[in-house]
């Protein structure tokens, strides 16, 4: 058996005084006169951004070793080329840094695809305003519901579990700084590479044009390769197509899975079409009566 007996990095509890100054200053520099006429906080929302981001943290608490567990013993039974793969060499850290970016774009762009994994992701688009506590709004179940499964390569390859976590909580750090409105574009070749409050500003927009773009963690080259970049033009208009009107953790937390329950057990319908609701796109419907992302984009360009 692999041995479990180990103590993974947590930097994102050790940021978390970062993240409060950062609000902070934030909410400082949001009362100059370019933003007042936005209104970027709401205490309700704030508060309930804050209340989501403490049950990530406590929901992970027994998720995440499980998780950890599942990788540890990827890479004991397979890690086709542990032997090979040092942790102490920078080379190996630069190919891992790019193997999880790419991983977390796919992850990102499937939880946009994918109804099962939206139902977890959903919660962090949930807020109509822009801000750094938005970055802290998070789902109570996404590790609990196999959103592991998309870095699960990386161990079998042979990456050590402990620098495949340290490398995701890295990207968590790096997003935290790209949900707010108070930077504006950066210079073009920064803009190019990597994602940036501009590019993410679209990717929580609920504008037809903007709806599932730009699903970069760190690197915006992802989107440009595969076809789902979009510039920022006009502002975004925040949250979702049809937005929950709440500020309830729990229905923040469950409102999507508990939409998929009633979808999929709807009486009369053929096996195929229950699990449409489950795993089709958001908005998939057996009688055309709502709309996928793509159906919506089809009816524009008519």
């Amino acid at each position: 058996m692999p041995d479990l007996s180990f103590e993974a990095p947590n930097l994102i509890h050790f940021a978390i005084p970062a993240f409060i100054l950062l609000l902070i200053v934030e909410a400082i520099v949001s009362t100059l006169d370019q933003f007042d006429e936005h209104d970027l906080f709401e205490g309700k929302d704030t508060a309930a951004s804050l209340a989501m981001g403490v049950g990530n943290v406590l929901t992970n608490l027994g998720a995440k070793a499980v998780v950890i567990a599942a990788f540890f013993i990827a890479y004991e039974y397979t890690g086709f080329f542990k032997e090979t793969i040092h942790p102490g060499w920078w080379a190996t850290w630069v190919i891992l840094f790019f193997a999880e970016d790419f991983s977390y774009y796919w992850f990102h762009r499937k939880s946009h695809e994918i109804r099962f994994f939206w139902a977890s992701h959903v919660v962090h688009h949930s807020s109509e305003k822009y801000n750094l506590s938005t970055a802290l709004r998070q789902t109570w179940t996404g590790n609990i519901t196999g959103s592991f499964i998309f870095w699960m390569w990386l161990p079998v390859l042979g990456f050590h579990p402990l620098m495949v976590v340290t490398m995701q909580s890295v990207s968590l750090l790096y997003q935290f700084w790209i949900h707010t409105e108070t930077i504006g574009k950066l210079p073009r070749p920064v803009e190019f590479f990597f994602n940036t409050p501009s590019h993410h500003r679209v990717h929580h927009g609920s504008d037809i044009k903007y709806l599932d773009r730009n699903h970069a963690g760190i690197l915006i080259i992802w989107d440009r390769m595969f076809g789902t970049f979009q510039e920022e033009e006009e502002r975004p208009t925040y949250g979702l197509t049809k937005n929950i009107e709440t500020y309830n953790p729990f229905r923040i937390a469950f409102h999507e899975w508990m939409d998929i329950w009633r979808d999929a057990t709807r009486p009369g319908l053929a096996l195929r079409e229950r699990f449409g609701y489950i795993f089709g796109p958001p908005g998939w419907s057996h009688d055309g009566s709502r709309m996928t992302t793509e159906e919506m984009r089809e009816k524009v360009d008519r």
